[in-house]
């Protein structure tokens, strides 16, 4: 029998835990048809609820169910790494507690994988129940990050993803501190299948996705796959350095021929503001890239174990 690991990242989700182990165990008479075994691995992201105790209540029910629980917050990035380090199985698969992820997806999902498939994406096709300037700014995202980097990366993709052992193996050697996962789905490769499915809205509790923390995720994004950025900023320094250089014959010639009156310091001071913004923006790009080497370069685990079971 094959076993499949189903990794379950969770922070503060303690009223979907029980209710995300019913809705995957509907599928049990196509585990059973299919000859899978399945282990259930929650990867508790430091919780300040009840999270790890209705865990703790699933395992004494049944042991396939396990807990993997971190010392601290290291956000979900951290824990998607370590679910995949934790399990065992032949096949795996990520899933969100809130139950935005259905499980009734998972036998298409597994019928592709018997097709050859090395990985079975999902996408959403609609940002139903989103705010939408949250969904304008997703698209953008997406729209310029296909621009930019190399690496493809799905408008509407979900962390949702079955794959292979060897898929996974590929993952986890990209071992770096700074991780963006969406990214480095499309930079292993393998050949994916990708399902659309109408977005479902999370039962109970609120997200922890807020504004804020989307943009930076999106920063995470750019800078990790991407030095467009730095080229960029790069290109702007040399048209400026261009523009000064004309200016500066402009301005002989000007005075030579017409003298050298006092007028026009208000725009020199408008041409000052916007050449120093540009540079400090500039600056900012590169403080970006160096910040992620530094963190880099001191090597420090990706998380932190606390209890394990």
């Amino acid at each position: 029998m094959k076993l499949l690991s189903v990794i379950v990242p969770c922070y503060n989700e303690e009223e979907n835990i029980r209710d995300f182990y019913d809705e995957l165990f509907k599928n049990n008479s196509f585990f059973k048809e299919k000859g899978l075994e399945v282990e259930i691995l929650y990867i508790d992201d430091g919780s300040v609820d009840k999270t790890i105790e209705e865990i703790r209540k699933l395992h004494e029910q049944d042991e396939r169910v396990h807990l993997l629980s971190f010392s601290r917050n290291f956000g979900k990035e951290s824990a998607i790494y370590a679910g995949l380090q934790k399990a065992k199985g032949d096949l795996l698969v990520l899933m969100d507690a809130d139950l935005q992820d259905p499980p009734s997806l998972l036998p298409e999902m597994y019928g592709y994988i018997e097709q050859g498939y090395d990985s079975v994406a999902t996408r959403r096709v609609s940002r139903k129940g989103e705010p939408p300037i949250r969904s304008f700014f997703a698209r953008l995202f997406y729209r310029i990050m296909n621009k930019i980097s190399r690496t493809e990366i799905v408008d509407g993709a979900r962390d949702y993803r079955l794959m292979t052992r060897q898929v996974a193996e590929a993952i986890l050697s990209m071992s770096e501190y700074n991780r963006f996962t969406k990214g480095i789905f499309g930079w292993v490769g393998y050949e994916t299948k990708w399902l659309e499915y109408e977005n479902v809205e999370r039962k109970k509790g609120e997200t922890k996705w807020s504004f804020w923390k989307l943009f930076v995720y999106s920063l995470e994004g750019i800078t990790a796959f991407s030095t467009m950025p730095l080229t960029i900023s790069a290109v702007m320094g040399a048209f400026f350095c261009m523009l000064a250089f004309i200016l500066i014959i402009v301005i002989i010639v000007k005075t030579l021929i017409f003298g050298d009156p006092t007028s026009g310091w208000p725009s020199m001071v408008c041409i000052i503001l916007l050449v120093s913004g540009v540079q400090l923006f500039c600056l900012g790009i590169v403080g970006q890239y160096l910040s992620k080497t530094y963190m880099e370069v001191k090597r420090r685990p990706i998380y932190i174990v606390k209890e394990d079971f």
